[in-house]
C-alpha cells in the first residue's frame, strides 16, 4: 500500500485486522464515499465465458494477482477522498485501496489492457 501525507483530505474510518498468522492488514470503511461515487459500468467477464475460452487454449497458466487493487494508481484529484488518520497524522492513498466502489472495474480494465492481445485471440 502506498500512502502520502496530507492535512486536507476527507477521512474514512480504518481499522487493523489481524490474520491467523499474526500479520495485520489496514482495512478502510468506504461505504460513505461509495454512496456518493458514480459507478463505473466497466463489464466484468462472466466466469462461464472465460471458461469457454480456456477450453480452447493451447497453454494454461496461473497468476496470483496479490493485492491487485493496489496495482492501480489513484488520480491526484481523487486522493483527497481516500484519507485516514493514524497516530502519525493524516494520510491519503496513492494506490487504489480495497473497498472502494470502482476498484473492481478499474482492476478489470487494467487486466483487459495488459492481456488485450490474448483476449482477442481467444
Amino acid at each position: 500500500m502506498k500512502i502520502g501525507y496530507n492535512e486536507r483530505v476527507e477521512v474514512n474510518t480504518h481499522f487493523l485486522i489481524t490474520w491467523h498468522d499474526g500479520n495485520t492488514r489496514l482495512c478502510g470503511d468506504f461505504r460513505a464515499l461509495n454512496n456518493y461515487t458514480k459507478g463505473d459500468r466497466y463489464p466484468i467477464p462472466r466466469i462461464c465465458h472465460t471458461l469457454e475460452k480456456l477450453a480452447k487454449a493451447k497453454y494454461i497458466t496461473e497468476m496470483d494477482c496479490m493485492k491487485g487493487s493496489h496495482q492501480n494508481g489513484v488520480k491526484p484529484n481523487s486522493m483527497k477522498f481516500l484519507g485516514f488518520i493514524c497516530h502519525m497524522g493524516i494520510y491519503e492513498y496513492t494506490r487504489m485501496p480495497f473497498g472502494t466502489k470502482n476498484a473492481p472495474a478499474h482492476f478489470q480494465r487494467m487486466m483487459d489492457t495488459i492481456f488485450e492481445e490474448e483476449i482477442l485471440e481467444g
